[in-house]
């Protein structure tokens, strides 16, 4: 729009320049000509004429005292240029829009009128004669400049709204993002504290419990016990301290991979009352860290449930490595159960055991499965798949 009222202006700067050479009002002319362009110039300049598409009333605002006297004054300067040479009247087009984007809406249209009226007179003076296509003609094209504009005001006031609604939608978003982290990640550390903490306690528990109770009796393996629980409680600080700086499981902190934390695991679980063997089938790989943690907890969930609830003498975690996944057998030879008939089911199963075993397995995409029967044992087997090697 700046653009069409400098080529506007300085069109009918050239065709009075044409039609009156040498004409005593040309120095005028063209000196007012100079002050409008530098008039209208001044408020893409000094901004106080943004371009945007929200006009100020839309937002229920009131114009600056120093847009009013910017307006004021190139309306001023365009109507005396009007008066001298009448070729000048078509330059009110672009001061509609910016008499439309400047005021209210009625102090808006009724410039508008003032303008059109304007530029009827000086096409009827120019022409010599009254013809209808000039009376009707200027109000047409004022018309439809205004329709445009309150188009494209209610356009953009839409925008605005979808924007806004976006805005909204995608703080609500994450918003609820937060809070499903938040839970997720509480869900997480209640498994951590039960595979790790709860677990170490609960076996501790036990072990100073069948202390007590052979104390007297035998009090060598009555000190194996209090050892064993001693060990645990090593452990079981280590842990803590490990959950504290960084939630990684304290047997891979050192770098030996799963194997070796497996492998320790089942040397801590065993004792007296139970053996835990360990075998691994397949080439070891490097498997990721979240697998890793996930096997290394599982494991560790697995023998405690064996511990706590099956009574048996003897378990054997069994490591399969191939090259789409890595399976995790657990078993034992205990008094068996029968295993929940609905997955994720909680129904004869106590705290967070099986449920959490599971969830670990399908945070990583995998399947828990369990064979078990009352009086004869039970075998867990946890399958991750594993992402291609490149």
């Amino acid at each position: 729009m700046h653009a069409t009222f400098y080529l506007l202006l300085a069109t009918s700067l050239a065709r009075f320049l044409l039609r009156h050479p040498g004409g005593a009002r040309v120095p005028w002319i063209i000196a007012l000509s100079v002050v409008l362009a530098a008039l209208y110039a001044l408020a893409p300049l000094t901004a106080t004429l943004r371009e945007r598409p929200a006009a100020p009333s839309a937002a229920g605002t009131r114009p600056t005292p120093g847009r009013l006297a910017w307006l004021a004054l190139v309306v001023a300067v365009w109507l005396v240029l009007v008066v001298l040479a009448p070729s000048f009247g078509w330059c009110a087009v672009p001061l509609f829009y910016t008499g439309l984007r400047t005021l209210p809406p009625r102090a808006a249209l009724a410039l508008v009128a003032v303008l059109t009226g304007c530029v009827i007179a000086s096409q009827v003076r120019l022409a010599g004669r009254y013809d209808p296509d000039l009376i009707l003609g200027p109000p047409a094209v004022s018309a439809i400049a205004t329709a445009v504009f309150a188009y494209m005001q209610r356009q953009a006031a839409r925008q605005r709204d979808l924007i806004d609604d976006l805005v909204r939608t995608r703080r609500e978003l994450a918003a609820t993002e937060r809070r499903e982290g938040t839970l997720a990640e509480r869900q997480r550390l209640s498994m951590e504290i039960h595979d790790t903490l709860a677990q170490g306690l609960s076996s501790q528990q036990m072990l100073l419990q069948a202390a007590d109770r052979v104390w007297d009796t035998d009090p060598a393996r009555a000190r194996t016990h209090v050892r064993t629980a001693a060990s645990i409680t090593e452990h079981g600080l280590t842990e803590a301290r490990r959950f504290v700086h960084d939630l990684a499981p304290a047997d891979l902190a050192g770098g030996g991979g799963l194997v070796q934390a497996l492998r320790a695991l089942a040397e801590r679980e065993s004792d007296t009352g139970l053996t835990v063997r360990l075998h691994v089938e397949g080439a070891p790989v490097p498997l990721p860290d979240r697998v890793s943690s996930a096997l290394l907890r599982i494991a560790q969930g697995a023998l405690a449930n064996v511990r706590e609830h099956a009574a048996a003498t003897t378990a054997a975690l069994t490591l399969t490595l191939l090259d789409d996944q890595v399976v995790l057998d657990v078993a034992d030879d205990g008094r068996g159960f029968t295993p929940p008939a609905v997955p994720g089911s909680h129904a004869g199963v106590r705290g967070h055991g099986l449920p959490a075993i599971r969830a670990r397995a399908v945070q990583l995409g995998g399947t828990l499965t369990i064979e078990s029967a009352p009086g004869e044992g039970a075998v867990l087997s946890v399958s991750i798949p594993l992402e291609p090697q490149r």
